[in-house]
């Protein structure tokens, strides 16, 4: 009996490997999707902060242009209950007493203090 013998040319390659094909795109196109949101989200952390400072820059000079209306108020403030007070002095002393006896202005310190403490 004779021998088989492989065909002419030999035999198919056999296949040993699966054929699944590949779901979804390449790691690239992934890579480059998070790159860009994130370059988004970058994008706006940076307009923001900018703006950010750019208010508080805002509200820092808004204040120091107020200063002077501010003073202005206080000073008012201040000349008014002066001549309250020299006014309260007259009435009850007669005249205006010199407390520091000089004629150079002392700002004064009105602190509030109770009628009555009780313990």
């Amino acid at each position: 009996m004779p021998q088989d013998m492989p065909p002419v040319g030999g035999y198919e390659a056999v296949q040993y490997k699966r054929n699944i094909p590949a779901r979804g795109f390449r790691a690239g196109y992934y890579l480059a999707g998070a790159g860009a949101i994130m370059a988004y989200g970058w994008y706006h952390l940076i307009v923001g902060l900018r703006e950010r400072n750019e208010l508080a820059r805002e509200k820092m000079w808004g204040r120091i242009h107020l200063i002077p209306a501010l003073q202005a108020e206080e000073d008012r403030d201040l000349v008014r209950r002066h001549l309250a007070d020299q006014a309260r002095e007259k009435a009850l002393l007669g005249e205006n007493i010199k407390v520091y006896h000089s004629d150079r202005y002392v700002r004064p310190t009105f602190a509030a203090t109770p009628g009555s403490t009780t313990k």
